[in-house]
């Protein structure tokens, strides 16, 4: 079934896109500055982490721009699918640097490196600052886009590292355990592999053209053969063409001796697939019982060499 969207005014995304990268670059500045001054090379490797979220907000501004485009000639179904690719690769990107910082969790652990507690508590609570800023301006478009949602998932996962850098900092001015660095970046890494792989399969499924995941192909299938006149339905593909905008076509045969009432079958298939599925772009294909497609498969079909 299709739910309800709440759509924010695309000017209004883009402007809180806008802040986003404009702090997060001012934050990137502030991280380099504080670790050339201090030699802390940990805090110059978070201001690349961070300048990965402002380069993946980049990212997801640029999308948001082009998915807003109408369709053309070129691009008949439209660019909404720029998002769905910027999904992927802040998806990407996310995963691999999850999997860096475990590498160098792993190597901390067994060579603790020395650190500034005083200084990476001050730098890490004004990154926290911002981090937080970031995610309230992305927070309500993130519900909406699988692009800015990647993107907005790039935050929280370098707020939850603010976070673990101001335990770990603290930690290490009271007490001096530099294992607290190493076992707490284990832990975020952790949480960012875990959303991003949980994530990116919505982002895959749609490129790949695979069907809506709230909507059962066996459902629709059946919806379509207790319609009046309706004798059977091959060749039917079900997909996304965006986030929220999800198509069939279907071949339909038509019982014998109600062809003449064809235009009926065909609206009243479209009736159930809108109503009871939330399908909004529906194509149909009409055949007469006598020359319908020998021997077709029921879900896609045979593509000839």
């Amino acid at each position: 079934m299709s739910g309800h969207h709440h759509h924010i005014d695309p000017n209004s995304g883009n402007t809180r896109i806008f802040w986003a990268i404009t702090v997060n670059i001012l934050l990137t500045v502030v991280q380099i500055i504080g670790g050339i001054l201090s030699g802390s090379l940990a805090l110059i490797a978070d201001a690349i982490h961070n300048m990965s979220d402002a380069l993946s907000l980049i990212l997801a501004f640029v999308a948001r721009k082009i998915a807003q485009r109408p369709a053309d000639d070129t691009m008949t179904f439209g660019y909404g699918r720029a998002e769905i690719v910027a999904a992927l690769i802040n998806y990407t990107t996310l995963i691999l640097l999850g999997l860096y910082l475990t590498y160098e969790a792993v190597v901390r652990l067994f060579n603790p490196a020395s650190v500034d507690g005083w200084l990476v508590v001050v730098i890490a609570f004004f990154a926290l600052l911002v981090d937080a800023a970031t995610a309230l301006l992305t927070y309500a478009l993130s519900k909406q886009s699988m692009n800015i949602r990647a993107a907005f998932l790039h935050n929280v996962a370098d707020a939850l590292g603010s976070v673990a850098v101001i335990i770990a900092g603290t930690v290490i001015i009271l007490y001096d355990w530099r294992l607290i660095d190493p076992l707490i970046t284990l832990v975020i890494a952790g949480y960012i592999l875990w959303q991003s792989v949980t994530e990116i399969g919505g982002a895959v499924r749609i490129l790949m053209l695979g069907s809506p995941p709230d909507l059962d192909t066996r459902a629709i299938l059946k919806a379509i053969r207790t319609v009046s006149g309706v004798e059977d339905v091959h060749h039917l593909h079900l997909w996304q063409m965006q986030e929220h905008e999800s198509a069939v076509d279907a071949h339909i045969v038509i019982k014998a001796g109600v062809w003449t009432e064809a235009d009926r079958v065909k609206l009243a298939v479209k009736d159930a697939l809108r109503d009871g599925f939330g399908l909004s772009h529906i194509t149909l294909e009409l055949e007469c019982h006598v020359h319908a497609c020998k021997d077709p498969q029921e879900v896609g079909h045979i593509v000839a060499n």
